[in-house]
């Protein structure tokens, strides 16, 4: 039986009512200042995890995810990012579960939003989430994560509620900030 290995951050780092979310390929182990785009902030690159989504087929899918765990880079999620490869996302994990409400303030690329449970498994999947606006899109209910994806990707691999999501915050614990 496979199990998730995952672990809750500092229950310091609190969420704003809204967290904004969006997309780019990884990078460093440390946060790292990108080129900044004319009249846009620049984009903090944020840690790497890797993260596997185990479909109900038994296929394993792996990503290479930024985890956004401060409350700033949970806001700045992937804003005025230009693209986001197929392997690549961002995570953004929650001391305890709780509703999740996003936006796509300033997000440039569409994509899929996969909430997920305590247990690791999949709540639901918002899927081709539009660019460049500000409705909210929420999660069914409480959530320990959301992990968000390039759009069209949940459905490319075949995930759906109930399917597991493994990935390891744990060496994250301590990191710069």
């Amino acid at each position: 039986m496979n199990s998730v290995r995952h672990r809750p951050l500092l229950a310091a780092f609190l969420l704003a009512a809204l967290v904004s979310g969006c997309g780019s390929k990884p990078s460093a182990a440390t946060q790292e200042p990108a080129a900044e785009t004319a009249g846009e902030p620049a984009v903090r690159r944020l840690r790497t995890v890797p993260l596997t989504i185990v479909t109900n087929d038994g296929k394993r899918h792996v990503y290479t995810v930024e985890v956004a765990r401060t409350a700033d880079e949970q806001a700045q999620g992937l804003m005025y990012r230009r693209a986001m490869p197929k392997d690549a996302g961002m995570i953004f994990p929650f001391p305890a579960p709780r509703p999740a409400t996003f936006w796509m303030r300033n997000t440039y690329i569409p994509l899929d939003m996969v909430f997920l449970l305590a247990d690791g498994r999949i709540e639901s999947i918002l899927a081709d989430v539009p660019p460049l606006n500000d409705a909210q899109r929420s999660s069914l209910g409480p959530v320990a994560a959301v992990l968000e994806l390039s759009a069209g990707e949940a459905a490319r691999i075949g995930a759906t509620p109930g399917d597991l999501v493994e990935y390891d915050l744990r060496d994250l614990q301590g990191g710069t900030e």
